[in-house]
């Protein structure tokens, strides 16, 4: 039976060597690339993939957040979350957000095959390059634990990322198909629920907390 694949990436290069790698795997097929969150969940309704190979840091809507929107209306396909990202807080919250894999992309090769086949066989799997405390501790806390931005609505993490990345209301509105008075509206909510006042404070709490990355 034949893996159908998409990929989610926002640098074109980093797909095309992904595709080239995935399409080298015997019973494995890139169906199709995609260069943001959005993006993803038109293309995962239009092609149905069984797996999806999901970077992080994309504009508009993050991996994290893409993830989980997918897990939601189609919780048969899989994620297999490639980051730049070894830190412990992003691998607990993609593994929250439903992804069955975390691999870093400074893995090698056979790494994403075996990823690729551990979660076809449907077990999680982690780069053996994140931490032994990530994975021996991560059962532990996903039961315990409430992540970073998890008291946020699926709506505030959209505007909240939306503010870090740097765009205006006006902007935010227009993206979301919203109004600007309800833009600022989230926006004034946000700062008083998590108790930030200022956009920069906003910036650091979505890098927290996996909305955003440092090379995003």
């Amino acid at each position: 039976m034949i893996c159908r694949v998409l990929l989610a990436d926002d640098h074109t290069l980093v797909r095309a060597g992904l595709r080239k790698l995935l399409d080298s795997l015997p019973d494995v097929e890139v169906v199709g690339e995609a260069a943001d969150g959005l993006a993803v969940l038109s293309l995962a309704e239009q092609l149905r993939p069984d797996l999806i190979v999901m970077d992080v840091a994309m504009p508009g809507l993050n991996g994290l957040e893409a993830t989980a929107r997918l897990k939601q209306a189609w919780p048969e396909v899989q994620v297999l979350i490639l980051s730049m990202h070894q830190n412990e807080d992003y691998v607990r919250q993609a593994l929250r957000q439903g992804a069955a894999a975390y691999l870093l992309k400074d893995a090698a090769p056979t790494e994403l095959e075996a990823g690729v086949r551990a979660v076809l066989r449907g077990e999680t799997y982690l780069s053996s390059a994140v931490s032994k405390g990530v994975m021996s501790d991560y059962v532990k806390r996903l039961r315990g634990d409430q992540p970073s931005g998890s008291q946020l609505t699926p709506r505030q993490r959209e505007v909240l990322q939306l503010i870090a990345e740097g765009n205006s209301s006006k902007e935010i509105a227009r993206r979301l198909d919203l109004s600007i008075k309800t833009v600022d509206t989230h926006r004034s909510q946000l700062m008083r629920q998590l108790d930030i006042h200022e956009v920069t404070g906003l910036v650091r709490y979505a890098l927290r907390c996996g909305l955003i990355s440092a090379d995003s």
